[in-house]
């Protein structure tokens, strides 16, 4: 992480032994894991440090993820931190492995008052996750305002909040019927209440998608919404291009691969730097991996769907990964393919590249997940996302560092 890293952590070591003997907890070596997401459950509650090293451990953090931010100035790479497991350790001990990262961007799928608390003065960046049985209750203005008041207010401004996500997969979801009519009421009554607050062009309101809503995405020049979704999708591209805030997607070529091995080449999937790449025949493009595919892909989309919005609307990547286990039919889930992809994400979003239909822009990322969580649904992958063990260890270790211009300076609502 560099020199300020390294000054930083030594003085948070001198100032700590000056106030107890006791040798303060150590960092993880900086390695990093796998992250995925699929549907996400809602999250478990974790527990907090009560013991008596609690003030110094927050000292200590308080004075190592700054030095991380001071390293990072882009900060294009974030994590989820998904907290659906009854062995998770403490938000405290997330923060660590967090400094250590050097990730100072984090996205959330709660907000459990505690976690929000425990993140202030750390100067990492949040996007915060309103809970999909929520969004009846802020799709009215008088609760979007009590909510916004009583939970994301009082957080600011030592808790850096910059985006908030009305629900997840809302759209393609088991209760989409139920909750689709609430998202866009929902999302801009909770924009309307930030208005009111002066916090608008602080904190930006969106809301995460999973590739379902595409209709076809191959080649990514013929991708189109699925034409039932279209009805939804306008307005709310019209409400992204009128507030700023990015459309997010959560893109994992794991799927893909483990749908059709025989179809998919792993490279690709994988993200490998030495693949030579996919032609896009209609528009001439060539594609290197398929995560650029797919982030292409839902530009095209929203181009075909909306093209006034496409003039301005930033598609973001909210999560990806590749599990590092599964069960006997889910091909390519193993720690080397999990380990190569996450390190190649890392990578390609540290050269600070765009796709290439976006070449200028560069490609923003949260990759899933930070923990493996031993209580989600589903098949055995959804529990092995993660680049550490519960335990804080590493799944598995990943050949790619992130480079130190990893930031986390905001430029305005949305983060950077």
């Amino acid at each position: 992480l560099g020199a300020a890293f390294v000054q930083r952590y030594d003085r948070a070591l001198a100032q700590v032994s000056t106030l107890q003997a006791t040798k303060p907890p150590t960092l993880q070596p900086l390695q990093a894991k796998p992250l995925q997401l699929t549907h996400s459950g809602r999250p478990a509650r974790s527990t907090h440090c009560c013991d008596k090293t609690m003030p110094l451990l927050l000292l200590l953090l308080a004075l190592l993820l700054p030095a991380a931010a001071e390293a990072t100035p882009s900060a294009l790479l974030g994590i989820n931190y998904g907290r659906v497991g009854n062995n998770l350790p403490p938000t405290t001990s997330a923060l660590q492995l967090l400094a250590g990262l050097g990730v100072g961007r984090v996205r959330l799928y709660d907000t459990d008052p505690a976690t929000l608390r425990s993140f202030a003065n750390t100067g990492v960046e949040l996007v915060i996750g309103v809970p999909d049985e929520c969004l009846a209750a802020v799709s009215i203005p008088s609760g979007a305002s009590s909510w916004v008041r009583s939970v994301i207010q009082p957080a600011l401004p030592a808790t850096k909040i910059a985006v908030l996500t009305v629900g997840n997969e809302v759209l393609t979801g088991a209760n989409s019927s139920a909750l689709s009519p609430s998202l866009l009421p929902a999302m801009q009554c909770i924009h309307d209440a930030l208005v009111q607050l002066g916090l608008d062009k602080q904190v930006a309101v969106t809301t995460a998608h999973n590739l379902g809503v595409l209709a076809t995405s191959y080649p990514p020049s013929s991708a189109y919404f699925r034409k039932d979704l279209v009805p939804v999708l306008c307005p709310i591209l019209d409400f992204h291009a009128r507030t700023g805030s990015p459309f997010l997607v959560n893109a994992y070529p794991y799927f893909a691969y483990a749908e059709d091995p025989a179809g998919v080449e792993l490279e690709y999937a994988l993200l490998e730097p030495g693949h030579g790449g996919v032609p896009d025949p209609s528009s001439g493009l060539r594609y290197p991996n398929m995560l650029v595919a797919q982030v292409d892909a839902v530009y095209h989309a929203i181009a075909a769907a909306n093209r006034a919005a496409a003039r301005t609307v930033e598609v973001r990547v909210s999560e990806t990964g590749w599990p590092s286990a599964g069960d006997g039919n889910e091909t390519g889930a193993t720690p080397r393919n999990a380990a190569r992809y996450n390190g190649n994400v890392m990578r390609l979003v540290g050269e600070g590249k765009g796709t290439p239909l976006r070449p200028d822009g560069a490609l923003r990322v949260y990759m899933f997940a930070l923990f493996n969580e031993n209580m989600k649904p589903g098949p055995s992958s959804e529990r092995n996302y993660g680049l550490f063990k519960p335990d804080g260890t590493p799944v598995y270790e990943l050949a790619y560092r992130l480079p130190k211009d990893n930031a986390t300076t905001s430029s305005g609502a949305g983060g950077t």
